[in-house]
């Protein structure tokens, strides 16, 4: 345990971009207030903040979101002749910026554009009358980005730009907590280009890695490798399709999403049997596995705390690593192209992903796939 202990220290010791942690997830959208009015109602997030005309932002307007210590933002333009406004007719909804929280921004866009990145933006310092606020960013793969928050001396409700936003309808939360991982799904033969980008360029390191044997039906397969940073705050797996008798749920997203982007969205809750009985109250829909699934849950991962009756009703997934256990479940894609979806996430000490679970989980996706005759 000493020997582990001081290699957690050495490495926290050298990593060269400590990250606090996920500041927010920022998606563009054909119609922000009616996305952030979505989110509200059916995932329980509560009004933060907007920019837009009225705060002299003239070519979009944001809505930010927030429950716990989970921020989405939604942005849509105003005018079809700006890079938000083409962002969207290429992939629809989707992922924009995943915004790291730093310590130091400058510094954090200074040593990645040193081993490779491509600058985003240049370090900004924005004021207002709360404070400062450091950003700065990166691209990352497709049109993804990576954003370095610095907020030490900021105490506005959200960013510069912005001004609180205060709604009288704000549902009451549904217990999500924060981001656990979001998952990118790459192109044929791009993973290792990418793992290799998030080792070299930003210091994280391969945890786990699954290849087609691990993630695999009848039908299709895909590799993955998950990367994170040193204190293991921020989770990336990188997904890339593999070869199978038909097309993989990643060659899908890469179709509808027209190139490679952020995949899922998984967020943490310390209760998923009440977060997801409150979601599907709300409308949310989720991929349903057979009940065969729970027959021999117990003699697979042993025994857990919550009842069974209550998993496979809700359909609910559980896996065990060395640490623990963790239960989960994925939404079917929210929008209308199948590309983004997310995940509800509970873990009782599991730092894995839900291996044993992969093949009834892809089983699931499949069943829609050919419901959209894309399989």
């Amino acid at each position: 345990m000493n020997q582990v202990l001081s290699k957690l220290q050495q490495h926290a010791a050298t990593d060269f971009l400590p990250l606090q942690g996920t500041d927010y997830v920022e998606f563009y959208v054909g119609n922000a207030k009616q996305a952030a009015h979505f989110y509200k109602t059916a995932f329980g997030f509560q009004s933060l903040a907007y920019a837009g005309p009225e705060t002299g932002v003239k070519d979009r307007a944001s809505y930010a979101v927030r429950q716990h210590k989970l921020t989405f933002v939604f942005t849509t333009p105003l005018r079809p002749d700006n890079a938000i406004a083409d962002h969207i007719y290429r992939h629809g909804d989707g992922v924009k910026m995943l915004a790291l929280r730093v310590e130091d921004a400058t510094k954090a866009w200074n040593e990645t554009t040193l081993r490779g990145a491509d600058s985003y933006m240049e370090p900004q310092r924005l004021t207002d009358e709360y404070g400062e606020l450091i950003m700065s960013g990166i691209k990352t793969y497709g049109d993804t980005v990576h954003l370095f928050i610095e907020r030490n001396n900021y105490s506005g409700p959200f960013l510069p730009g912005y001004r609180a936003w205060k709604s009288e309808y704000n549902p009451t939360e549904t217990g999500l907590l924060y981001v656990d991982h979001c998952v990118g799904n790459v192109g044929w033969n791009q993973m290792e280009k990418w793992v290799g980008f998030y080792e070299n360029v930003m210091g994280f390191r391969n945890i786990l890695s699954f290849d087609d044997k691990d993630i695999s039906t009848e039908y299709s397969a895909l590799m993955s490798k998950v990367m994170s940073n040193g204190n293991g705050y921020v989770k990336f797996p990188i997904n890339e399709p593999a070869e199978g008798k038909k097309k993989s749920q990643v060659e899908e997203f890469l179709d509808f999403y027209n190139g490679e982007g952020c995949q899922h969205v998984a967020l943490a809750t310390n209760n998923i049997i009440e977060t997801v009985t409150a979601l599907q109250q709300r409308g949310v829909e989720f991929l349903k596995v057979p009940g065969s699934y729970y027959d021999e849950l117990l003699d697979r991962v042993g025994q857990i705390d919550e009842e069974l009756a209550p998993l496979r009703k809700l359909g609910i997934l559980v896996d065990r690593d060395e640490e623990g256990y963790l239960l989960q479940i994925f939404t079917k894609p929210v929008e209308d192209r199948p590309t983004l979806f997310f995940e509800i996430i509970q873990r009782k000490g599991a730092k894995s992903f839900g291996k044993g679970n992969f093949k009834a989980l892809f089983e699931a996706i499949e069943r829609e796939q050919e419901k959209r005759g894309n399989l």
